[in-house]
């Protein structure tokens, strides 16, 4: 169960990072309160949209990992 609340997690935040204009999600990691090396860390990732695709690739892995490992 907890695989698969994760799994649709990432994918809503892989769609959100891919849709969301970069822009706005730069002023919302903006309004989270993080050190500055990590939010400019956060920012070059998002800007680059690695996190968006990693999301959605480790989406579909943990539904299977799940399904294989059910007391996970």
């Amino acid at each position: 169960m907890v695989t698969v609340v994760l799994a649709v997690a990432l994918t809503v935040v892989g769609l959100a990072l891919i849709y969301l204009p970069t822009d706005a999600a730069a002023d919302l990691v903006r309004q989270l309160p993080l050190p500055n090396e990590i939010e400019a860390q956060v920012l070059s990732l998002i800007a680059e949209r690695i996190v968006a695709y990693l999301a959605l690739a480790a989406s579909p892995l943990l539904l299977i990992a799940g399904s294989l490992l059910p007391n996970l």
